[in-house]
C-alpha cells in the first residue's frame, strides 16, 4: 500500500533541489494523487448511517475543510459496505475511514497490521428483533428458527453468533438447525413482515424501522445484544502508510473527531437534523423524525476505544473462520502519534 510520490517531485529529488510541500501541521509530504495548490489530499470514506454519526455531522459543517483551509484538500466518499471501503483503502484511494469494527478487524489481518483502528465512533445500536407470531421467548427459542442479519462476517452477525454460542445452539453450517439469512437492511423488513425469517438482528435505524411496521418486537435490546452495549457499532482507521507520512494530520483529525463527539452528546435534536440532512442527500430519503431519535436513544456516540470489545471481536471472528489469526492487540490499534 506504498504511495506512488508524484514526478514532479522525483525529479526535484534526483536533481539534488530542496523541496517541501505545505501540508496540514506542516508535513512535508503529499499523501492525495492531486494535491492541488500544492496541499495534501486528504481522502475520507463514510457510510451514510447514523453509526458514523461525527462524519456526517462534520462533512455538513465542513469542520475539516475549515480548519485546514490552507493546507489540505479534503474529500469525503460514501460507501455501503465494508470490504468495498477497505479494498479503496487497500488500493491507496483512502487515507481515513469510518467503518464498522469487524471489517476493521478483517482489513487489520488482511494487511498484516497495515490497517489500524484509531479512533471510537459509536456504540451499541443494534437490536434483535423477533416476529410477533414466531413463538420465541427467549434465544433458546431460536431453535430451529431462520434470523437475518444485514451480511455474513458483519458485527451484527457476530453478535448473533455470540448469543448463540452461550445459550447452547449452533448455526446450520455448524451442525445445529439456526438457519442464518444474510440479506440487506431493506429486505429483512420486508422479510420479517412476509414471515420469511422469524428474527433479526439488525443496527439502528433499522430496528426502530422493522418494531415500528407493527409485525415485530424486541427481544433484545440495544444493552443486551453484547457486552451490556458497550461494545463498538463504528470506529475510525487509517493505513499506516498514512499514519506514517502524515501523523501530524491524523492526530489533528482526531481532534476534529473529538470535538465533533462533544458537539453531538451537547447538542442531539440539531444533530439529529444534520444526521438526517446527510443521509437524504447521500441516499435520496430521510429518516422519519421519530425513527431517527429512537435509533439514537439506543446507541452511544463515544471515540474511547473498547480494545477488550475489539479484540473479543478478533476472538469470534477466528473461531468463526472469518479471519485466519487473532492479531496481537499492539498490532491492531494506533492512537498516539508523533
Amino acid at each position: 500500500m506504498k504511495r506512488i510520490t508524484k514526478s514532479i517531485t522525483v525529479l526535484l529529488l534526483t536533481l539534488g533541489m530542496l523541496f517541501s510541500l505545505s501540508a496540514c501541521g506542516n508535513s512535508g509530504k503529499n499523501s492525495g494523487k492531486d494535491g492541488k495548490g500544492g496541499k495534501t489530499d486528504v481522502r475520507i470514506a463514510y457510510f451514510p448511517n447514523i453509526t458514523h454519526t461525527q462524519a456526517l455531522v462534520m462533512k455538513n459543517q465542513g469542520k475539516l475543510e475549515e480548519r485546514w483551509k490552507d493546507t489540505c484538500n479534503v474529500s469525503w466518499t460514501s460507501f455501503n459496505a465494508g470490504p468495498a471501503e477497505m479494498e479503496a483503502i487497500f488500493a491507496g484511494e483512502i487515507d481515513l475511514g469510518y467503518i464498522g469494527p469487524v471489517p476493521a478487524l478483517s482489513a487489520n489481518v488482511k494487511s498484516n497490521g497495515d490497517v489500524k483502528i484509531i479512533s471510537n465512533t459509536t456504540n451499541a445500536g443494534a437490536v434483535l428483533l423477533i416476529r410477533k407470531d414466531s413463538g420465541i421467548k427467549s434465544v433458546k427459542d431460536l431453535a430451529g428458527k431462520k434470523v437475518a442479519v444485514p451480511q455474513l462476517g458483519n458485527t451484527q452477525h457476530l453478535c448473533l453468533l455470540n448469543l448463540l454460542s452461550e445459550n447452547g445452539l449452533k448455526t446450520t453450517d455448524q451442525g445445529g438447525d439456526v438457519t442464518i439469512n444474510a440479506s440487506s437492511n431493506a429486505d429483512i423488513l420486508n422479510l420479517m413482515d412476509n414471515g420469511s425469517v422469524d428474527a433479526a438482528l439488525v443496527p439502528e435505524p433499522w430496528g426502530t424501522t422493522i418494531e415500528n411496521n407493527g409485525s415485530s418486537e424486541v427481544l433484545l435490546d440495544y444493552n443486551e445484544v453484547f457486552l451490556g452495549g458497550e461494545y463498538p457499532t463504528a470506529v475510525v482507521v487509517a493505513s499506516q502508510d498514512f499514519i506514517d507520512e502524515h501523523p501530524d494530520i491524523v492526530a489533528d483529525f482526531l481532534k476534529a473527531h473529538e470535538e465533533a463527539t462533544l458537539y453531538i452528546n451537547e447538542n442531539a435534536e440539531e444533530s439529529q437534523k444534520i444526521v438526517n440532512t446527510e443521509i437524504e442527500s447521500t441516499t435520496g430519503k430521510a429518516l422519519d423524525e421519530e425513527v431517527i431519535k429512537s435509533a439514537f436513544n439506543r446507541m452511544k456516540v463515544s471515540e474511547t476505544l473498547s480494545n477488550d470489545a475489539i479484540m473479543k471481536f478478533a476472538e469470534i471472528s477466528k473461531n468463526e473462520g472469518f479471519i485466519n489469526k487473532v492479531p496481537e492487540e499492539d498490532d491492531v490499534f494506533k492512537t498516539k502519534f508523533d
